[in-house]
């Protein structure tokens, strides 16, 4: 089943199971998603599907921060609701070793050198692990490889 499809059941599931919560973070990233096929005139396969859940998840830890930060727990503590509800879209992330090994083969393969090859790097890393992985700690690991 695609990915798409299984967003949609979850709702339905949701709806049956009067979860309000869990319902509002789905029909959020349905909408996310349809407005992305509309502005966009395309049907989103798994790879976008999955682009926009990260977004949807990114903008999260960001108010998380921003709530924290401002002593509301309450919002953060819906926030992180959210998030929990959206990660489940995710695919299994790689682990860190994993994600430096992969990008140490990327730099080898490119035969980077210094900080200034990390937009060629990064483009490269962008296209082999999207999905796959953070792409916060992808970027870590790219600096990390460029610098040593």
């Amino acid at each position: 089943m695609a990915l798409k499809e299984q967003i949609t059941e979850d709702m339905k599931a949701a709806m049956r199971a009067k979860e309000t919560d869990r319902l509002g973070t789905i029909r959020l990233l349905l909408a996310a998603m349809k407005q992305k096929e509309v502005d966009e005139r395309v049907t989103l396969d798994d790879a976008a599907v999955i682009a926009i859940v990260d977004k949807l998840i990114k903008q999260r830890k960001d108010s998380i921060a921003a709530f924290e930060q401002a002593q509301r727990p309450d919002l953060a503590e819906k926030e992180a609701a959210e998030l929990k509800v959206l990660a489940a879209y995710l695919p299994t992330r790689m682990s860190g070793e994993e994600v430096t090994a992969a990008v140490q083969a990327i730099v080898a393969q490119l035969g980077a050198k210094g900080p200034g090859d990390m937009g060629k790097v990064m483009g490269a890393v962008k296209t082999q692990l999207a999905g796959k992985a953070d792409m916060a700690q992808v970027s870590a690991a790219v600096k990390a490889a460029l610098a040593g």
